[in-house]
C-alpha cells in the first residue's frame, strides 16, 4: 500500500506545483475551545476564521443546525462576532447556554470551520466552604483545608488565609500551596490559641467567601509511627507548565520525606524542588510522566502518599501542501503530521463537510492521516482541512486546492430561504479566465428590484425575502470567452416563519378559571407548537391542559393557585424557523399564615427561632413587635433587627444568642395589600443553661509540687461538673494522684481539682464541664507544668583550624522559655576542671562558632541548657580535632639575587615551627615591576615546598628593571602572611630596539655620513655605552663585501675610506656593558662618482700590414658609469710628439687602428672616462703591423661568476689572416672534451660560446683556441655557477617551559654569500608553520612563547643571492612540563555526608604548566549516565543533592597544554542518620568460574598474541636491515669493480681497496676493503707511539696524520662494533675520540683507532681546499676512482627523543651494529670483502678552505638532495684541513714500530706529505704531480667527488725538479699540492706487468699477512689512492707543467640507489 501511495506522490508532483493562490483563509485563533462566562455579564466572542478578501462568516450549532438571533439573548453581528447577552436565571436555556458552537469563513477559496467552542453560562448560586478544627504535636506540621462544595469547585478557587482576622503572609512558618492549603510547619503551642479562616473568590462573578473559624489543638510530642496529613493524586498537566505535589505528615520523631518516581529517587535536576508543602515540577515534560511516592519514615514506621501524573503534550497539526493549484486528472495527496501526545483520532473536512472515502477519495495510514484523490475533478477543489482529537482537545490544519482547467461552476446546492430574511447565493467559478458573471430569474438579467444585489464574485443577495416574488429557478451564467457562456441552476425554496398573535395573561385570583390562546396566524405548515414556563416545558396534568390544533394551542388553569405565577412561553415552530412569545402570569393572594407564633423556651446563649410563616401574592411584608414583661402586654415595639436579631426569609425572627432581656411577648403581623392584615403573638421563656463563669486559661505547675484548679459555674439546677485531661474523663478514686472538690456559693457552683503532685504528663488541656437539663458549658484550661529541660542533642557542623560549627536542637524545653545555653569544651587529655565555657547563649540560636581554638588539637564538648525552672543535664560529650590552619609566619631570610636580565634567583627559609601550623605544602612567590608608570599588582607563582630552604628563579622579567618580591608559605589549609618586600633589578642586557630617525648622506666618492637618533629609554635594557654602525659594500654581481663596524658614543659618524661608486648597506646598533642591541632596518646608500682606475687588461695584435687590434678589460674600480675609453697610439721612432687618440664607446672593449707602417713599432695604451674626468691610463703594450698576421684572441680570459638557470656568453673574438677556426673545449678529468654543440650550448660567427640556462655541472675551465696557418692562440675561461646554499645543520641546544634554544652551522653557501635564515616550527601534530627570519651573521636562535611541555617541529633553510636553499632536516623537541597528575600525599575528600561531597582539588600537581581545566564526573555504582562539572584548581567542589547511603565512581580529568591526566576514585555518601555503608560486595552465583576463568585467560590470550605479533614485526624489520645491508654490499661490489677499471690506460699494480660510506639516518658507517687495511696480530699490547716512529727529516709545518689500526680478534667479538662512548646527536665520534686524554683506553665496543699527530704550523701557501692531480704528462698515467658516501632517503625517525637524548641516540647505533652483525651469518655476505671499521654520525657542516687561502668560509660538503629520488644517496667528500688539530698523543693499541716504507702501504687517508719527502727532494713512496688546479665552484650545494690517480712504473716524481721540465707559458703560476701514492702491501701480486724477482709473490687473501718492512721501490706498482673527507690531509707544493689553475675545492658526482 505504501509503495502505491508513494507512486501516485510522484505523479502527484509532476502534475501538481504549490502556487500562492489569489484569496486566502486563515484563522485568527484556533486554539479557542472552551468559553466560560457569568450569566450576569454576558460574553462576546469573535469568529476564530477569517479570509482575504473578506470572507463570510457564520456560526452553527455543534450538531450542524445554522443559529438565529434570539432577541436580547443571542444576537451574531455583521462582522461574525457571536454575542450573548446577560439573563437571568430563569431564561436560561441549555441549547443556548450550554452548548458547542463553530464558525465558518467562505469565499473563493473555499470554507474552512473552527474546531468547536464549548459556550456554557454559569449563575450565581448560594454556597458556603468551611475549614474543620484540627490536631497535631508540637514541632510537626499541621494542614488546614478549605472544603469548597462540589457544583462550584471548578470556579471557585482560594484567595488568602486569616489568622485572627489578620491576612496570613506566607513565610517563616507559614505556607499556602497551589491548592489552596495552609501549612503550618514546626507548631508551638501559642499556634492552638488563635482560629484559621479561608477566603475564596468566585472566577467569573469575582464574589468572595469567608470560611468559619477553626481552630488548632496542639499537643506535646509522643512517639507515633508517621501520618499523611496530605496527599495527592493521579492527574493531567500540560507541558511546559508547572505542578505542585503536596505530601505531609506528622508523627515523633519528625519524619524524613523522600521522593520516589517509579521506585527511584529523583534525578537531579534543578526543575525539581522539594519544599516543606511537598514536590514542586517547573517547566514540565513529557519524560515527567510517572508514579511519584512520597516516602515519610521515622524510627517507628513509614507511610507514603502516591498518585500518577501525567504531562501530556498538546496536539498539534501540520497540513501539507498548504496551497495547491494542480490541473484537472492529476492525482493530490494531503498528509496530515501531528505531534503531541497519542490516543488521537483523525477527521477530514472539505469546504466545512466530513470527507467519506468514496470512488475517488482515500483516507490511508495507520491514524488516517493520509487523504489521496485520484484523478481529481474541479468538484474536488476547495479548503480541506484536517481534525485531531484527544479528549477535550482538538488541532486541526487546512490546505487549499484549486484544480485547473476550463472555467466551470462549482456545483451548487438548492437553497432554502426563510422569508423575512436575507440569503447568499454564491456562484463559485472554478478556473480562468471568465469575463463576467450574470444571473437570471425567469429569463430576467438580475437585478430586477431594490431587494436584490449582485456582487463582483458573483454572490447574490435577496434581502428581506418574499416567498411569492422570491422563490422559484434561478440561473448563474459566467461569460468565458466572448462568444461562449457556461451556466448552472439553484433552486431556491422560501419558507415562510410562523408569526404568533400577540397574547396577554388577565389579573388571576387564587380559584379563577384560566384560559390563554396562543395562534399562528402565518407561516407554512406543518407547524408544532409548544408551551413552557420559567424554561421548562409543561406537561399536561395538575389542573393545566393544553390542547392543541392545526395553528393554534390553548393553556387552561382549571383553578388558579399562587404556583402557576411564572413567566410563560409559546413557541412556534416549522421548517423554517424558531419563534416565540413570553408573557408574566401574577396570581394575587391575600396573606395568611402557614406556621402561627406559639409559646416557646428559649436556651440563654443558644439560638432561638421565634416560628412564623405566612404566604399571599404579592409576597406579604412580616413585622416582628415585642412588650417586654412577663404580665399582660401592655405596649409593642418593633424588634430592633441587629446582627443578633434577623429575620429569616421564611418571616421567622432568629435570635442568635439569646439572652436574658429578651423574656416577653412577640407579635407576627404581615401584610401584601390584598384583603386584611394578620397577626399573631407568642410568649418567649428563658433558660439559663449550665455556664462556666470563672475558670484560668492557662495556669502553670512545677514538677513535684501540688496544683489547684478552681472552675465557677452558673445556670439552671441542678448543675454536674465533670473535669477531663484531655479526651479523658477524671476518676479520683482510680487515680489517687487527682482530688476532686465541689461546694455550692449561692447562684454559683465551686469545682476545685487538686493534682497530688504535678508531672510532665499533666502539661495538657484540663477541662470542666458543667451539665444541666438546658445544655452544658466547658471550660478549657491549659495547664504546662514546668521543669528544667532535657539536654540539648549536640552536633558538629563544621571544624576549622581555630573555630567549630555547634548546632544543636533542643527537644523539651521544660514548657518554659530557654533562656540561655552554655557550652564548655576542654583538651581531651584534660579533666573537665580546667574547662573553658561560653555562657548565656542567646535561647534564639541554636548553633554556634567557638573561636580561639588552637589547630591541629583535640577536644571534648558539652553542653547546658537553661530556663527560670534551672539547668538540665550535660549533653553528650562530643570529641573532634581541629584542622591545619594558614602559617601565621612568613618565610625568614628572604634574598635576592639577579641572575640574568631576565630572572632572578629568590631564595628563602621556612617560617618559624610554631607559627607554620601543619606541614608546609609549598611557597608562593609575589612579583612586581617597581619601576614608574607600573601598575603595582604583584604576579603570583606557586612552587611546592622541598626543605627548609628554598630556591626559585623568578623568568620572563623585565630586563634592567627594579622588583620588589614577597614571599608566603601556604599549607593544606590556606597562606600565609607574605615576607617584607625585597628589592632588586635585573641584569643588563642588550637594547631590545635600534636607534631612531637613522639617516645617511654621501659626502664624497669615499666619504658618508652617517646620523641617528637614541632608542627609546625602556627599550636600552641597561646604561648606554655607545653605538656601532655596521656597513659592507654591495656589488654589481650581488656579492656583498666584507662587513666593517664604527663604534661611537655620539650620534653621528663619518665613515672615510668607502669604495668609490659603490652602494652600501648600513646598519646602526645600540650597546650596553651586556652587549649589542637590535639593528636597525637597513639603510642603502651609494658613494659619488670618481675618476675610474685603470682598464684591467689590454691586448695588442696585428691584423693586417698596416693595422692592429687592441682590446681590452674594462676597470676593475670604474668609480662611475663609464662614458667612453679614449684609445693612445705612440710610436716613438717616428718623432711625432703627442700620441694620437681614439674615443671607443663603452660597450666597445676593442678598437681597430688603421693607417698604421708596417714594421713600425707602436705603443699602445687605454683609459676610461667617466662623468669625473679621465682616469688613470692602462699598461702600455707595444705592437708591429705585420703582412701575415698568425691566430690571436683579443677577448680575454678569466673567471665569469652567474647565478643558475641563466645563459652565459663566453667571448672568443679572435683575428688573423688568414682568419682563424675558433674551437672550444672543457676540461674534463684528465683530458680536455670539445665542447657538444646542442640546445644547450652554442658557438656564434665570432666564437661566442652561449650556454643556455646554466647549471651546476656546467662549472669548469673552458679553453677557446684559436687557430690558422700562422699561429694559435688560446684563452682559459673558468665559469663559476652560483646555486642556492645547501642545508644548514640544525641541533636543539636548550630547552625550558616556554623557549626552544637552536643553533646551526652553515652548510655550502653555493658560491654566494648566504643573506639570510629562515626557521619554520610548528606543534607536532599540526601542519601550520610560522616563520621566523634571521640574519645571516646569527648561529642560534630562542623560540619563545611557546606551550609548556609540548613537542615542536622546527627546520631551518639558508638563503643567498640565487635564493632559498634546501630544508634542513625537521628535528624535534619538547618544551619542559608534563601533564597534571594528583599527588598521592593529598586526601580527595576533605568532607561527606549523607547529600554532599567536598573534594579538595589543591591535590593537583600542575605538571610545570598551569593547569586550564578540570573536568568530574560521578555517577551511583551500577548505573551508566554521568554527571559532570567543570571546576578549576583552585577552589573546593561540592557534589551536590547525592542519595543517601550510596557508592559513587568518581573520575576527573585535568588539562594543562601538555596533556591531561585522569584520576579515579569511589566514595560513598552516609546513611540519614549519619552512619556508614559497607562496601559493594558482588552476589556469588554459578558463572563465578566461568568469569575467574574468563579473568585469567584473556590476559594469557593477549599476552600470546602480543608476543607473536612482536616475533613477527621484529622478523620484518630483519629483514628490511638485511635487505638495506644487502644493498650496500651490491653497491660496494658494483664501486670496486668500477674503481678497478681504467679509464684512459689499463691499472698496473693491484688496486687498493674503496672507502665506501653508507649514511643510516643520522648514523655512518665506513666500510672498507679488507684487503686495503693492515691487520696485526692479537697478541700485542697497547703502547703510545713516539716521535720516532714518524719520519726524522720533518719540515716545520702544520699537519697532523691519521692512522689506522684494526684488531682482527676484536672483529670476531660477538659485540657491536661501534664506540658509543661518547655519542651525542650532531657529532663525530670518530673525530672526537681524536681529543682524549693520550692515556685514555679503548671502549670494549671499539675494533679500531685513530691515531693523529700535529705538528709545527705550514705555510699559507702550501693548503689548498684542491683535490685534483696532472693530467698525463710524462708518461704519467692517470685513472679514476670514487669515493661515496651513501645516505638513505630522508626519513623523520619515530624516536623523537634521540634529537635530544644521549640514550636513545646509543640505542639506535648498537642496534645497527647488531643488525650488521646478524647480516655477516648470512650466507650471501660472507664472501664480502668489506667490513665495518667506523661509525659515526654524519658531520658535514665544518667550514673548509677557501681556494688558494687560509680564511674559514662557509661549509661546502653538505648533500643536496639527488636528482631523483631514491633509498640510498652517495656523495663524495673531500678532506678536511681544519681537522688537522683534533687530538694530539692520542695513544694507539699496536706497538708497530714502522719505516718509511710501511707507511706506503698503510691506507692513503693515514698519510701527509711530511712523511715521505727527503731532504733531498726525493720521496720514499711514488708521487703524482696534481693536475691544474680547477676553479671548480665551492659554493654549489649538491655533491663532492674525490680523484684517485695511478702512475707510470717508468716516469718519475713530478713533484721534484728534473731537468727535462720546461717552463709554463703563463704568466702567473698557481699554487698546487701533491698527494701521495702509498705503494701495495708486500706479498701482493700486481696483475701486469708481472712482479719482479725482489717481490715475493703471493696470491690475494681474505687474511692480510703480516707487515712487510721491505721498503718499496721507486718504480713500484700504481697504487689507487682512496680518501675519507674526516681524516685525510691536503698539501699542495709547487709542481711543473702546464699552467695550473687556482682550485676552488671538491667537485661532486650523484648516484641513487633505488
Amino acid at each position: 500500500m505504501w509503495l502505491v501511495t508513494f507512486l501516485l506522490l510522484l505523479d502527484s508532483l509532476h502534475k501538481a506545483r504549490p502556487e500562492d493562490v489569489g484569496t486566502s483563509l486563515y484563522f485568527v485563533n484556533d486554539s479557542l475551545q472552551h468559553v466560560t462566562f457569568s450569566s450576569s455579564v454576558g460574553v462576546v466572542v469573535p469568529c476564530p476564521a477569517a479570509g482575504s478578501p473578506s470572507a463570510a462568516l457564520r456560526w452553527y450549532l455543534a450538531t450542524g443546525d445554522d443559529i438565529y438571533d434570539v432577541p436580547h439573548i443571542r444576537h451574531v453581528h455583521a462582522n461574525g462576532t457571536l454575542q450573548l447577552y446577560p439573563f437571568s436565571p430563569s431564561a436560561f436555556n441549555s441549547f443556548i447556554h450550554d452548548n458547542d458552537y463553530f464558525c465558518t469563513a467562505e469565499n473563493a477559496a473555499g470554507k474552512i470551520r473552527s474546531p468547536n467552542i464549548r459556550i456554557k453560562a454559569v449563575f450565581r448560586e448560594p454556597y458556603t466552604v468551611r475549614v474543620e478544627d484540627q490536631r497535631s504535636m508540637r514541632g510537626n506540621v499541621a494542614v488546614f483545608k478549605c472544603l469548597i462544595p462540589s457544583s462550584v469547585q471548578e470556579y471557585v478557587s482560594v484567595v488568602s488565609w486569616e489568622k485572627d482576622t489578620v491576612s496570613i503572609t506566607p513565610e517563616n512558618r507559614f505556607f499556602i500551596t497551589s491548592h489552596g492549603g495552609l501549612y503550618i510547619s514546626d507548631v508551638q503551642k501559642e499556634d492552638a490559641l488563635s482560629t484559621y479562616r479561608c477566603i475564596t473568590q468566585h472566577k467569573y462573578s469575582g464574589e468572595t467567601r469567608q470560611s468559619n473559624g477553626a481552630r488548632l489543638s496542639v499537643t506535646d510530642p509522643a512517639e507515633s509511627i508517621p501520618t499523611i496529613l496530605d496527599g495527592f493524586h493521579s492527574q493531567e498537566v500540560w507541558t511546559g507548565h508547572a505542578v505542585e505535589l503536596p505530601c505531609a505528615a506528622s508523627g515523633y520523631p519528625i519524619p524524613a520525606i523522600r521522593w520516589l518516581k517509579d521506585g527511584r529517587p529523583l534525578p537531579a535536576d534543578s526543575r525539581w524542588a522539594k519544599r516543606i508543602t511537598g514536590l514542586t515540577i517547573s517547566d514540565l515534560r513529557t519524560e515527567d510522566s510517572g508514579t511519584y511516592i512520597c516516602e515519610v519514615t521515622n524510627t517507628f514506621g513509614s507511610a507514603e502518599a502516591n498518585g500518577i501524573l501525567t504531562v501530556i503534550d498538546p496536539l498539534h497539526v501540520t497540513l501539507t501542501p498548504k496551497k495547491l493549484k494542480t490541473g484537472i486528472g492529476s492525482t493530490v495527496i494531503l498528509s496530515c503530521a501531528l505531534t503531541g501526545s497519542p490516543e488521537f483520532t483523525i477527521r477530514w473536512y472539505r469546504n466545512t463537510e466530513l470527507v467519506l472515502p468514496g470512488e475517488a477519495i482515500s483516507i490511508r495510514g495507520l491514524s488516517n492521516e493520509t487523504l489521496l484523490i485520484s484523478s481529481a475533478q474541479k468538484s474536488h477543489s476547495g479548503a480541506y482541512q484536517c481534525f485531531a482529537t484527544r479528549k477535550a482537545q482538538t488541532a486541526q490544519d487546512f490546505a487549499i486546492i484549486v484544480l485547473e482547467g476550463p472555467p466551470s461552476i462549482r456545483a451548487m446546492r438548492n437553497i432554502t430561504a426563510v422569508a423575512g430574511r436575507d440569503t447568499l447565493i454564491n456562484c463559485r467559478v472554478i478556473g480562468y479566465p471568465y469575463y463576467s458573471i450574470k444571473w437570471y430569474k425567469d429569463a430576467l438579467l438580475l437585478p430586477d428590484n431594490h431587494r436584490q444585489v449582485v456582487f463582483e464574485n458573483g454572490t447574490l443577495k435577496l434581502t428581506d425575502v418574499q416567498k411569492g416574488m422570491d422563490e422559484g429557478e434561478y440561473l448563474c451564467s459566467v461569460l468565458i470567452q466572448p462568444q461562449l457562456s457556461i451556466s448552472q441552476s439553484v433552486h431556491v425554496a422560501v419558507k415562510v416563519p410562523p408569526l404568533i398573535q400577540p397574547f396577554e395573561f388577565p389579573p388571576a385570583s387564587i380559584g379563577q378559571l384560566l384560559y390563554i390562546p396562543c395562534v399562528v396566524s402565518s407561516g407554512d405548515m406543518p407547524i408544532r407548537i409548544t408551551w413552557r414556563k420559567d424554561g421548562q416545558v409543561i406537561i399536561s396534568g395538575s389542573g393545566v391542559t393544553i390542547e392543541s390544533k392545526e395553528f393554534m394551542s390553548s393553556l387552561q388553569i382549571s383553578s388558579v393557585s399562587l404556583k402557576h405565577n411564572g413567566n410563560y412561553t409559546c413557541i412556534a415552530s416549522n421548517a423554517a424557523a424558531t419563534v416565540s412569545r413570553e408573557r408574566q402570569l401574577i396570581v394575587r393572594v391575600p396573606p395568611r399564615f402557614v406556621v402561627q407564633p406559639n409559646n416557646q423556651d428559649g436556651i440563654y446563649g443558644k439560638a432561638g427561632v421565634l416560628n412564623c410563616s405566612v404566604d399571599g401574592y404579592p409576597p406579604p411584608k412580616v413585622m416582628w413587635k415585642h412588650a417586654k414583661g412577663s404580665g399582660n402586654p401592655q405596649q409593642y415595639h418593633p424588634v430592633p433587627l441587629t446582627g443578633r436579631i434577623q429575620i429569616l426569609p421564611n418571616s421567622s425572627l432568629l435570635i442568635r444568642h439569646v439572652l436574658e432581656e429578651d423574656i416577653g411577648y412577640y407579635l407576627c403581623q404581615a401584610s401584601n395589600g390584598v384583603g386584611t392584615d394578620i397577626s399573631k403573638a407568642m410568649f418567649l421563656t428563658v433558660k439559663i443553661p449550665a455556664m462556666i463563669t470563672s475558670h484560668p486559661n492557662t495556669t502553670i505547675a512545677i514538677k513535684g509540687h501540688a496544683k489547684e484548679l478552681n472552675c465557677t459555674a452558673r445556670g439552671e439546677r441542678p448543675i454536674i461538673i465533670r473535669w477531663e485531661k484531655g479526651d479523658t474523663v477524671i476518676d479520683p478514686d482510680r487515680v489517687m494522684r487527682y482530688a476532686i472538690a465541689t461546694k455550692d456559693n449561692g447562684d454559683e457552683v465551686v469545682s476545685t481539682l487538686k493534682l497530688k503532685p504535678a508531672d510532665r504528663g499533666d502539661s495538657v488541656f484540663f477541662s470542666c464541664h458543667a451539665i444541666n437539663s438546658y445544655g452544658e458549658d466547658r471550660g478549657l484550661i491549659q495547664l504546662t507544668v514546668q521543669e528544667p529541660p532535657d539536654p540539648p542533642e549536640l552536633e558538629i557542623r563544621e571544624v576549622k583550624a581555630r573555630s567549630m560549627n555547634l548546632r544543636w536542637t533542643q527537644r523539651f524545653d521544660g514548657n518554659s522559655i530557654i533562656t540561655g545555653f552554655d557550652i564548655e569544651y576542654k583538651n581531651k587529655s584534660d579533666s573537665w576542671d580546667f574547662k573553658q565555657s561560653t555562657r548565656n547563649i542567646s535561647p534564639t540560636i541554636n548553633q554556634a562558632n567557638i573561636v580561639d581554638l588552637h589547630p591541629a588539637s583535640v577536644y571534648s564538648i558539652r553542653m547546658y541548657s537553661f530556663n527560670k525552672i534551672g539547668r538540665s543535664e550535660p549533653s553528650k560529650e562530643l570529641t573532634i580535632s581541629t584542622e591545619e590552619a594558614a602559617p601565621d609566619g612568613p618565610p625568614m631570610d628572604v634574598t635576592l639575587q639577579p641572575v640574568t636580565s631576565q630572572s632572578i634567583q629568590v631564595t628563602w627559609k621556612a617560617p618559624k615551627k610554631e607559627l607554620q601550623n601543619g606541614v608546609i605544602r609549598g611557597y608562593q612567590i609575589g612579583y612586581r615591576e617597581n619601576s614608574p608608570g607600573s601598575n603595582g599588582q604583584y604576579s603570583i607563582v606557586e612552587m611546592k615546598a622541598t626543605g627548609d630552604s628554598e630556591v626559585y628563579t623568578l623568568d620572563n622579567l623585565k630586563k634592567f628593571a627594579q622588583y620588589g618580591v614577597v614571599v608566603q608559605a601556604f599549607n593544606r589549609a590556606g597562606t600565609g602572611p607574605s615576607s617584607s618586600e625585597i628589592n632588586a633589578t635585573t641584569l643588563e642586557d642588550v637594547p631590545s630596539q635600534p636607534p631612531e630617525n637613522v639617516r645617511a648622506l654621501s659626502i664624497t666618492s669615499d666619504v658618508a655620513v652617517i646620523s641617528w637618533s637614541e632608542p627609546p629609554r625602556s627599550t636600552l635594557n641597561g646604561v648606554l655605552k655607545g653605538y656601532r654602525v655596521i656597513f659592507w659594500s654591495l656589488y654589481v654581481d650581488g656579492e656583498w663585501g666584507e662587513m666593517q663596524n664604527v663604534t661611537t658614543t655620539r650620534e653621528r659618524v663619518e665613515l672615510r675610506g668607502m669604495e668609490k661608486f659603490t652602494n652600501y648597506s648600513v646598519q646602526v646598533l645600540a650597546y650596553t656593558q651586556a652587549g649589542d642591541g637590535v639593528r636597525s632596518s637597513v639603510l642603502y646608500i651609494q658613494t659619488k662618482e670618481d675618476v675610474p682606475g685603470p682598464p684591467a687588461g689590454i691586448k695588442a695584435v696585428p691584423s693586417s700590414a698596416s693595422s692592429v687590434v687592441v682590446s681590452w678589460l674594462p676597470p676593475t674600480k670604474p668609480n662611475g658609469v663609464i662614458r667612453k675609453y679614449t684609445i693612445f697610439c705612440s710610436s716613438p721612432g717616428s718623432g711625432q710628439p703627442a700620441p694620437s687618440e681614439y674615443e671607443s664607446s663603452p660597450e666597445q672593449l676593442f678598437y681597430r687602428i688603421a693607417h698604421l707602417n708596417r714594421g713600425q713599432q707602436y705603443l699602445l695604451w687605454v683609459a676610461a672616462v667617466t662623468s669625473a674626468g679621465r682616469g688613470n691610463s692602462s699598461e702600455k703594450v707595444t705592437i708591429e703591423p705585420a703582412g701575415k698576421a698568425p691566430a690571436k684572441i683579443i677577448s680575454f680570459g678569466g673567471t665569469v661568476t652567474t647565478p643558475w638557470m641563466k645563459d652565459v656568453r663566453l667571448p672568443c673574438n679572435s683575428v688573423g689572416d688568414p682568419a682563424p677556426a675558433v674551437k672550444w673545449t672543457k676540461d674534463s678529468e684528465d683530458s680536455a672534451i670539445p665542447v657538444s654543440l646542442d640546445g644547450h650550448r652554442l658557438i656564434h660567427t665570432n666564437g661566442t660560446l652561449l650556454l643556455r640556462a646554466v647549471k651546476a655541472e656546467d662549472s669548469g675551465y673552458y679553453t677557446c683556441t684559436a687557430t690558422n696557418t700562422g699561429g694559435f692562440d688560446t684563452i682559459i675561461v673558468n665559469l663559476l655557477v652560483q646555486v642556492p646554499p645547501d642545508q644548514p645543520r640544525l641541533t636543539v641546544s636548550k630547552t625550558s617551559a616556554s623557549s626552544i634554544t637552536l643553533t646551526w652551522i652553515p652548510g655550502d653557501n653555493g658560491g654566494s654569500s648566504i643573506r639570510g635564515f629562515v626557521l619554520q616550527y610548528s606543534v607536532d601534530n599540526s601542519e601550520e608553520w610560522k616563520d621566523v627570519f634571521i640574519s645571516s651573521s646569527e648561529r642560534s636562535f630562542k623560540l619563545d612563547s611557546l606551550k609548556c611541555g609540548t613537542w615542536y617541529k622546527v627546520k631551518l633553510a639558508a638563503k643567498n643571492s640565487v635564493g632559498s636553499g634546501r630544508i634542513s632536516e625537521i628535528i624535534e623537541a619538547k618544551t619542559h612540563g608534563r601533564e597534571p597528575s594528583f599527588s598521592k600525599d593529598q586526601h580527595l575528600f576533605t568532607h561527606i555526608n549523607s547529600t554532599h561531597a567536598r573534594l579538595n582539588l589543591q591535590g593537583w600537581n600542575n605538571g610545570g604548566c598551569p593547569i586550564t581545566a578540570i573536568v568530574l564526573e560521578y555517577r551511583p555504582k551500577g548505573t551508566w549516565a554521568w554527571q559532570g562539572v567543570r571546576a578549576n584548581s583552585s577552589t573546593d567542589v561540592f557534589l551536590t543533592e547525592l542519595r543517601e547511603a550510596t557508592w559513587y565512581e568518581l573520575r576527573m580529568r585535568a588539562c594543562n597544554s601538555a596533556g591531561c591526566g585522569n584520576e579515579t576514585a569511589q566514595f560513598a555518601t552516609l546513611d540519614y542518620d549519619g552512619s556508614t555503608i559497607p562496601p559493594i560486595k558482588s552476589a556469588q552465583g554459578e558463572g563465578d568460574d566461568v568469569k575467574k576463568l574468563f579473568t585469567i585467560g584473556c590476559p594469557v590470550i593477549l599476552a600470546t598474541l602480543g608476543v607473536a605479533l612482536l616475533f613477527v614485526v621484529r622478523k620484518k624489520r630483519k629483514e628490511k636491515r638485511l635487505k638495506r645491508l644487502r644493498d650496500a654490499k651490491s653497491l660496494a661490489e658494483m664501486l670496486i669493480s668500477k674503481n678497478n677499471r681504467s679509464f684512459d690506460t689499463p691499472v698496473k699494480g693491484p688496486p687498493q681497496g674503496p672507502r665506501l660510506h653508507i649514511d643510516i639516518p643520522r648514523v655512518q658507517l665506513l666500510i672498507e676493503d679488507k684487503e686495503g687495511i693492515k691487520q696485526l696480530g692479537d697478541d700485542k699490547a697497547t703502547i703510545p707511539v713516539t716521535d720516532a716512529e714518524f719520519s726524522q727529516a720533518v719540515n716545520p709545518q702544520s699537519f697532523c696524520t691519521g692512522v689506522s689500526l684494526h684488531h682482527p680478534a676484536l672483529i670476531q667479538s660477538t659485540g657491536p662494533l661501534i664506540d658509543m662512548s661518547d655519542i651525542r646527536p650532531g657529532t663525530n665520534p670518530v673525530s672526537r675520540k681524536n681529543v682524549k686524554s693520550a692515556h685514555s683506553t679503548r671502549n670494549r665496543y671499539s675494533s679500531q683507532w685513530t691515531l693523529t699527530k700535529c705538528q709545527a704550523s705550514t705555510p699559507a701557501r702550501t693548503l689548498t681546499s684542491d683535490w685534483r692531480t696532472v693530467g698525463s704528462q710524462h708518461g704519467v698515467t692517470v685513472t679514476e676512482s670514487d669515493s661515496y658516501s651513501a645516505s638513505l632517503s630522508q626519513d623523520t625517525d619515530k624516536g623523537r627523543n634521540s634529537m635530544v637524548s644521549t640514550e636513545s641516540a646509543s640505542s639506535t647505533y648498537e642496534e645497527l651494529a647488531r643488525a650488521y652483525e646478524h647480516a655477516k651469518l648470512e650466507e650471501q655476505l660472507q664472501h664480502a670483502k668489506f667490513e665495518i671499521t667506523e661509525c659515526f654520525i654524519s658531520d658535514s657542516s665544518s667550514d673548509q678552505m677557501t681556494t688558494g687561502t687560509n680564511e674559514n668560509a662557509d661549509s661546502m660538503t653538505s648533500m643536496s638532495t639527488p636528482s631523483e629520488p631514491g633509498i640510498c644517496r652517495f656523495t663524495a667528500s673531500p678532506p678536511k684541513p681544519q681537522d688537522a688539530d683534533r687530538g694530539k698523543n692520542v695513544a694507539v693499541p699496536i706497538p708497530h714500530r714502522a719505516n718509511k716504507s710501511d707507511y706506503c702501504n698503510l691506507p692513503l687517508y693515514t698519510k701527509s706529505e711530511a712523511f715521505f719527502r727527503k731532504a733531498d727532494g726525493r720521496e720514499p713512496c711514488p708521487v703524482v704531480p696534481p693536475r691544474e688546479a680547477s676553479m671548480r665552484n665551492l659554493t654549489r650545494a649538491y655533491h663532492t667527488q674525490a680523484r684517485h690517480l695511478t702512475l707510470d712504473p717508468a716516469s718519475k716524481p713530478l713533484g721534484l725538479p728534473h731537468s727535462g721540465a720546461t717552463a709554463a707559458t703563463a704568466t702567473a703560476t698557481l699554487p698546487q699540492r701533491t698527494l701521495a701514492m702509498p705503494a701495495p702491501p708486500a706479498g701482493t701480486a700486481p696483475p701486469a706487468p708481472g712482479p719482479t724477482p725482489s717481490e715475493p709473490s703471493a696470491a690475494p687473501s681474505a687474511a692480510p699477512p703480516a707487515p712487510s718492512t721491505e721498503p718499496p721501490r721507486a718504480g713500484g706498482p700504481h697504487t689507487k689512492m682512496g680518501g675519507s673527507r674526516d681524516s685525510l690531509l691536503e698539501m699542495s707544493t709547487p709542481g711543473v707543467g702546464r699552467s695550473q689553475k687556482q682550485g676552488a675545492g671538491a667537485y661532486s658526482k650523484s648516484y641513487t640507489l633505488v
